[in-house]
């Protein structure tokens, strides 16, 4: 798994906007893998958890998921959080990161459909 301190997007980081997210994500080589990355700390629900739920979907054994959000997302840990590894911290202004890595024989249960916010 990556060091969360040590991730930066770089500036030629491919950005795309999939199907049904409310924010640009970027993709790029870090360390130990590729990185999905996406920023929801100026969204307010629902949409860190839509966001997320279709981020995951990306996750495989060398593509890993980064958040940054305005807050630690306990609707969404308290959903999927068993099935990722996460490494989190928090960022000098105050937001959240949180790195969501492929969980061996955990990640393909978790159930990625259910956006709705439960926190």
């Amino acid at each position: 798994m990556a060091n969360l301190n040590e991730i930066q997007r770089p500036s030629d980081a491919k950005e795309f906007t999939p199907e049904g997210a409310t924010v640009p994500f970027y993709e790029y080589q870090s360390n130990n893998g590729r990185i999905i990355e996406f920023d929801t700390s100026r969204c307010g629900p629902p949409e860190p958890m839509v966001n997320a739920m279709i981020a995951l979907k990306f996750i495989d054994k060398d593509r890993s998921v980064l958040m940054i959000n305005h807050k630690k997302p306990m609707g969404l840990l308290d959903k999927i959080g068993q099935n990722y590894d996460i490494d989190q911290s928090v960022m000098d202004d105050g937001r959240v990161r949180l790195l969501f890595s492929y969980k061996e024989g955990e990640s393909e249960k978790a159930d990625l459909n259910d956006a709705s916010c439960g926190g």
